[in-house]
């Protein structure tokens, strides 16, 4: 076969989690989205196949048997850019907000939806994939953000934003489809003083909904994160929240 025909090998998922259940139904939904996947039950396992097959995604659960997840996290990003979505029962914020800045591309907690986290994958894998610049224009429902022209629309009508607000919805841009913590948005916006009030970034991401959301009270393009962070939803996402009939 040429290289011309020869088609690309599908992608190879590693679920990590000591529910056999758990493990078949993400095995079941990710092999339909035509990924290979292989099954560790505990860190140790995990480890050895991370190491031994280089997989493109690891969905990781945090409670395993002989370790906790967020050590299989610290260990992989020692030496690995792999695409992380982790998933966990336990929803705190504060450790949502410890997982991300430790190197999760994304924070699942159960029970989750097959959809909800194959768009979340999509995401993380074109992140993980170009690890670079957004792509200059970006189209979610009726919002189009044009980077390179610096010129933000919602159904085809130019919105006018300060550029503090176009810093913060390019900052989101950069990550779309993932959610950014506070600090690490801070961190972005006031690089000089990012341990500045958190209620400034607050202020300013009401500004920017004003502009840019039809009705700022319920948001449909960035979203909260509850203490947490912002996501710029993809297309994906827009559409599997439900959104995609009420746009003309």
């Amino acid at each position: 076969m040429s290289e011309a025909t020869r088609s690309t090998p599908p992608l190879l998922a590693l679920v990590v989690d000591d529910e056999p259940e758990i493990r078949r139904f993400l095995r079941t939904g990710l092999e339909m989205r035509g990924f290979r996947v292989v099954e560790a039950p505990t860190a140790r396992e995990a480890i050895e196949l991370a190491v031994m097959r280089a997989p493109d995604l690891v969905v990781l659960d945090l409670g395993l048997p002989d370790a906790d997840g967020a050590s299989v996290l610290a260990e992989l990003r020692s030496w690995s850019k792999v695409a992380v979505i982790v998933l966990s029962v336990r929803s705190s914020e504060a450790e949502k907000v410890a997982l991300l800045e430790a190197g999760a591309d994304d924070y699942i907690v159960k029970p989750f939806g097959m959809a909800e986290l194959l768009a979340r994958a999509g995401v993380v894998l074109r992140r993980v994939a170009t690890r670079s610049a957004p792509a200059p224009v970006l189209r979610v429902g009726g919002l189009t953000l044009d980077l390179a022209q610096r010129i933000v629309s919602r159904d085809g009508v130019v919105l006018t934003l300060s550029p503090k607000q176009f810093a913060l919805l390019r900052a989101l841009a950069a990550h779309h489809g993932l959610v950014l913590t506070h600090r690490q948005l801070m961190r972005e916006l006031w690089p000089h003083d990012p341990d500045e009030d958190v209620q400034y970034l607050r202020i300013l991401m009401k500004k920017l909904r004003n502009r840019i959301e039809p009705d700022p009270a319920r948001p449909i393009y960035v979203v909260t994160e509850l203490a947490v962070g912002y996501r710029l939803r993809t297309q994906e996402q827009f559409d599997a929240a439900g959104y995609a009939m009420a746009m003309p």
